[in-house]
């Protein structure tokens, strides 16, 4: 047991006891517990596995590599359809977590067999995104954004894909590419 996510587990207000039962669970299974990113993430020889994590409508475990995994119940949530690699089993008490039992326990034990085979989630390259017509027009007219914009790491160019496009109206869209101009010339992300 970890000190800091002992605080993470007697701090949560909403979802303690379903939190407790699935520290318990993915305790069972051998995996080293560690803080991360706020939450109580689930470790196999350092490697992330599963992270617990609540929202208002349900708690959850986060598998890092679900995608890999055959899911023959398909209980594992895609949580939206820009997510690549991680799955979601979703909980709302306590009941589904105890009835749920086993088939966690198998994903978690698959999780881990697919970091011992060293498999890899084959994400979308940064030309596989559209780029909107409107951040086509602002780098014809401005060169240096263009080149700082390919400067960029394929990570940081497809965040700003991925948040330009979101926009349904040309107007939104323009207005997000005139607020991120600088910071892409800076040569730093969307959230740097």
């Amino acid at each position: 047991m970890n000190p800091k996510v002992d605080f993470f587990f007697s701090d949560a207000t909403k979802w303690q006891k379903e939190f407790v039962l699935l520290r318990k669970l993915l305790l069972s299974c051998g995996l080293q517990e560690e803080l991360k990113w706020g939450n109580p993430c689930y470790t196999f020889q350092g490697t992330n596995i599963v992270l617990i994590h609540g929202f208002k409508e349900y708690c959850a475990l986060l598998f890092f590599k679900g995608a890999l995994l055959k899911d023959p119940d398909g209980i594992l949530i895609q949580q939206t359809k820009n997510v690549q690699a991680a799955r979601q089993i979703r909980f709302t008490n306590v009941q589904e977590i105890n009835t749920l039992q086993h088939t966690i326990k198998a994903c978690v034990y698959e999780a881990i067999e697919v970091e011992k085979a060293g498999l890899k989630v084959h994400f979308k390259q940064t030309e596989d995104f559209t780029v909107p017509e409107e951040l086509h027009r602002k780098m014809k007219n401005m060169p240096a954004l263009k080149k700082a914009f390919n400067a960029l790491s394929p990570g940081r160019q497809r965040a700003y894909l991925h948040y330009f496009a979101q926009a349904k109206q040309s107007k939104t869209r323009e207005s997000r590419i005139e607020k991120y101009v600088d910071q892409i010339l800076a040569g730093k992300g969307l959230n740097d």
